[in-house]
């Protein structure tokens, strides 16, 4: 099959097949971990994970949430143990959030869990399609503009980990 003999809408139909996929994965590996957390939650653990030690504008910006529905995750996440809040290091005025080693565990449980799944699932992939398959989701992330296409770990969520002090600005 040619560039050009995709059409588009099947190209959205199988991407969108994919994502439902990645998600019902996400689902299995969080319910395996923690039956308590939504995926929602799980998102915001591991953009902290990715992200390091940053403020709660930050933390928003990255989730693609205002602050105020970034805030009610944090302190459901709080309550359980899995988020801190503290000053800032840099500036004690300001409120930085990173998780805690339960958080860091539970992350890394819960991404190893969907590597796994995915590794099985990759395996089945003919290794012929595999480049056209890595070549083809690397053109779809760096449209999306998403950073993180060559960053190992589970910062490939959301783009690698950074200093407080670069995080923590607005």
């Amino acid at each position: 099959m040619t560039d050009s003999s995709v059409r588009s809408d099947d190209l959205v139909s199988v991407v969108m097949a994919a994502s439902r996929l990645v998600m019902e994965m996400s689902a299995r590996a969080l319910a395996e971990v923690d039956e308590s957390l939504s995926l929602a939650q799980l998102r915001t653990l591991v953009a902290l994970e990715g992200c390091g030690p940053v403020k709660l504008a930050v933390l928003a910006e990255v989730l693609g949430v205002n602050s105020s529905t970034a805030l009610r995750s944090v302190m459901r996440l709080e309550q359980v143990g899995l988020v801190d809040r503290r000053a800032s290091e840099v500036s004690r005025r300001e409120v930085v959030l990173r998780l805690t080693g339960r958080g860091e565990e539970l992350v890394r449980q819960v991404l190893d869990h969907r590597r796994r799944e995915i590794e099985k699932l990759v395996d089945g992939v003919p290794p012929r399609a595999r480049a056209g398959l890595v070549e083809g989701l690397r053109a779809l992330l760096e449209t999306a503009g998403d950073r993180s296409i060559a960053m190992p770990g589970a910062a490939e969520e959301f783009g690698g980990r950074g200093s407080e002090v670069g995080r923590t600005g607005a």
